[in-house]
């Protein structure tokens, strides 16, 4: 099999299971290959084939990152702040590190405000990575 019909059919494999995921960085590792596909089709060697793959790719992470990092946690955010949380136990109550369970799982929360036992709710304020930070007062909603 010739080597730009290998890659333009990685290259088509990876789009459709992308399709599944939604993710896109299976996308562009398909247009990656796709786009080694044409250089092997123009008679490159395999090595500026392996670069034409990688500088596609790398770009196209780069791109997917910088429109991940500016629409969605924002509107993650917005859906998790002014939900209720219950505070587990103290991680270190004097930094004020707690396990809460939000949505039945375990989450790390800083708690804004005073210290209180396990059991009491509270409520986010805003996400910051993984780390939920919460009080006992609820966010005005705009």
């Amino acid at each position: 099999m010739d080597a730009y019909l290998m890659w333009a059919v990685a290259g088509i494999v990876l789009i459709i299971v992308e399709m599944l995921t939604g993710t896109f960085y299976l996308l562009v590792l398909g247009i990656g290959a796709l786009a080694a596909a044409g250089a092997a089709w123009l008679g490159q060697s395999f090595w500026v084939q392996a670069v034409v793959t990688a500088a596609v790719a790398v770009a196209g992470v780069i791109l997917v990152n910088r429109f991940r990092g500016k629409s969605l946690p924002a509107a993650q955010q917005a859906l998790d702040v002014g939900q209720s949380v219950t505070l587990d136990s103290w991680i270190n109550e004097v930094d004020g590190l707690a396990r809460v369970k939000y949505r039945n799982a375990q989450w790390e929360a800083r708690v804004v405000g005073e210290r209180v036992a396990g059991g009491t709710v509270f409520y986010i304020q805003a996400v910051e990575g993984n780390t939920l930070s919460v009080s006992a007062s609820r966010p005005h909603q705009d």
